[in-house]
């Protein structure tokens, strides 16, 4: 098993992931307005909360470039 640095890789993609979020919600809430920064602030801390530091994962999910 190979592990992961979280809060490390939750920084690294956050334009990303935050796009993703916002077109979620977007998507499921067509009629609510919500700063897309905040909300992505939110399901940050979130998932700081939710995961450890760093969590185990499966070598076959990690590709070394």
């Amino acid at each position: 098993m190979a592990k992961l640095n979280m809060e490390e890789v939750i920084d690294h993609l956050e334009d990303k992931m935050r796009k993703a979020l916002q077109a979620t919600l977007r998507e499921h809430f067509p009629d609510q307005e919500f700063n897309s920064r905040a909300v992505y602030k939110t399901f940050k801390n979130e998932v700081y909360k939710k995961c450890n530091a760093w969590e185990s994962v499966p070598n076959k999910y990690i590709r070394s470039d």
